[in-house]
């Protein structure tokens, strides 16, 4: 089943691109011209992409906003489409997750679209659900017993048996049929239905129990989809809370991303979230900190990238999935590795924060201060 985008725009040429692109990476288009017909589909449609020409910059937030009040399309990856003078800051100021730049030529939107339809990808996998029964317990304050009604990547819905829990916060267990043992997963009641019925989001799963959990859903498909090639990139800039990867597909911002490295005979994963991105050109990324797994990831990668940082190891990146809320919402994804809970300053992911929508010329001579600022003795 292909991946589905609408896209909003009166601009026949944009539309004549974007048609070819998307064609030849086999998204389907919905094409709307009118602002009320594209809110129509928002409503009736899911979508993985929602495209909008930001010539009318009113038009474009109403759209965005309407796609995240729809329960079909909350999740819809948000792009926006430019002119120079709007810039990155104007198009996120629109709501989107991803600003390009128009003129758009056909090669370099291909590029751009490579990472999103990846993206794309992920986030319907996550949020595909297979109808199950399967008995699961639930600790909190108290002990649960419940069944699941379907299950996702992301999460599930549950069904308790006797009393519901009242805690937000619970770890669940249950045995997934043809594995063996059980699966540990910690998650939060993301909603609540008529009486005993809820859903769960899972919260900081480790790769192990997220691999088992992929492969065996995975196996209740009729079609498994198969993941994007990862993108390779090339390391600039490095710090203990993040880097900058050079890369004409970078992913939008707010996706999380695996990076793998390879250096010699030492491979290795991390966890990160992209904080800014410049299309073709590259992306700044934090690597993530909350758990002492991801900690530890985190520390032994930038050490690996430092210690081979003249032999330009291969950086790999692929998604993981789209954040919901960012850094600035209150957000810290970086922790200081001596102290669980405090909040290590760190100049080059600051960076990255407080100058996403600053035009990519003026960010690059400011990576540049930074870059002097720390080889400074």
């Amino acid at each position: 089943m292909n991946l589905k985008s609408l896209l909003l725009s009166k601009d026949d040429r944009t539309v004549r691109v974007l048609r070819r692109v998307l064609n030849d990476l086999e998204i389907d288009v919905e094409h709307c011209s009118t602002l009320d017909s594209a809110m129509r589909q928002i409503t009736r449609q899911r979508f993985e992409a929602i495209i909008v020409d930001g010539v009318n910059a009113a038009e474009s937030s109403s759209v965005f906003r309407g796609a995240k009040a729809a329960p079909v399309n909350k999740r819809a990856l948000g792009i926006v489409l430019v002119e120079a003078p709007v810039g990155l800051k104007g198009g996120f100021e629109m709501g989107a997750h991803f600003v390009l730049h128009k003129p758009m030529a056909v090669e370099r939107a291909k590029a751009s679209f490579r990472a999103v339809r990846a993206l794309m990808k992920r986030e319907r996998r996550l949020q595909m659900r297979v109808p199950v029964e399967i008995p699961v317990e639930c600790f909190g304050a108290g002990r649960y017993k419940a069944k699941t009604i379907d299950l996702s990547e992301g999460g599930m819905a549950i069904h308790f048996i006797g009393r519901a829990a009242k805690e937000n916060t619970l770890r669940f267990s249950l045995d997934l049929p043809g594995m063996n043992g059980k699966l540990e997963l910690h998650g939060e009641l993301a909603w609540e239905g008529n009486g005993d019925i809820a859903g769960v989001r899972f919260k900081d799963a480790t790769d192990e129990d997220r691999n088992i959990l992929r492969q065996w859903l995975n196996s209740q498909l009729p079609e498994p989809e198969p993941n994007d090639p990862p993108v390779s990139c090339r390391l600039t800039d490095l710090s203990l809370g993040g880097c900058y990867l050079t890369t004409n597909s970078p992913f939008p911002r707010g996706t999380r991303l695996i990076l793998s490295i390879k250096a010699g005979d030492l491979e290795m994963r991390a966890g990160g979230v992209v904080l800014v991105a410049h299309p073709e050109f590259g992306m700044g990324v934090q690597f993530f900190h909350a758990t002492s797994e991801q900690r530890h990831q985190a520390q032994r990668m930038a050490k690996a990238l430092r210690d081979n940082e003249d032999e330009s190891p291969e950086v790999q990146v692929e998604p993981d999935g789209l954040e919901t809320s960012m850094p600035e919402d209150g957000v810290v994804m970086f922790q200081s590795s001596t102290s669980e809970g405090a909040v290590n300053e760190d100049a080059l992911v600051d960076l990255f924060r407080s100058e996403f929508q600053v035009p990519v010329d003026t960010f690059m001579q400011r990576l540049q201060k930074h870059r002097k600022a720390a080889a400074a003795p």
